[in-house]
């Protein structure tokens, strides 16, 4: 059992509407909020408050197995609080459809992400737009889970 997935624990929704909603209809669509897109609750420990916190985010893979986020923050000149609290603590929760993963989040090496960030784009285009958008290099992360 990873460190945020603790039995018995309080998991924390992301408080912003949209994301919180986004959520909701994750769970009432068995993980498929926006057909097309591949959407994954990421539950995190908040690396001040100590608790799980969940939020919802759109990934694509990376061939090797892993989970690739994208920090961008809607392209925010600050990281994403999810970002901060797995540099915190990288043993994360994943769930993806109905199936939930103990995994390990990591940031992209400089090469690994000058490989991603094409496949991202060509997924969310929105994420070019948020590069542009702000000064700070947006990171990307891999998620692999504990197991295959």
């Amino acid at each position: 059992m990873t460190e945020a997935s603790r039995v018995g624990e309080t998991t924390h929704d992301n408080p912003t509407p949209w994301i919180a909603d986004h959520i909701r209809r994750f769970e009432e669509t068995g993980g498929n909020p926006r057909p097309g897109v591949n959407d994954l609750l990421l539950t995190t420990r908040g690396r001040k408050s100590g608790l799980l916190r969940r939020t919802a985010l759109a990934y694509v893979r990376d061939g090797n197995g892993a989970y690739v986020l994208t920090a961008s923050n809607a392209g925010s000149d600050r990281h994403p609080a999810w970002y901060l609290n797995l540099l915190a603590t990288p043993e994360v929760t994943l769930q993806v459809g109905t199936a939930t993963l103990a995994a390990t989040a990591r940031p992209a090496t400089a090469a690994e992400a000058a490989r991603l960030w094409p496949v991202i784009v060509s997924a969310m285009p929105s994420y070019e737009t948020y590069r542009t958008a702000t000064t700070r290099e947006i990171p990307l992360v891999l998620v692999t889970p504990d197991r295959p």
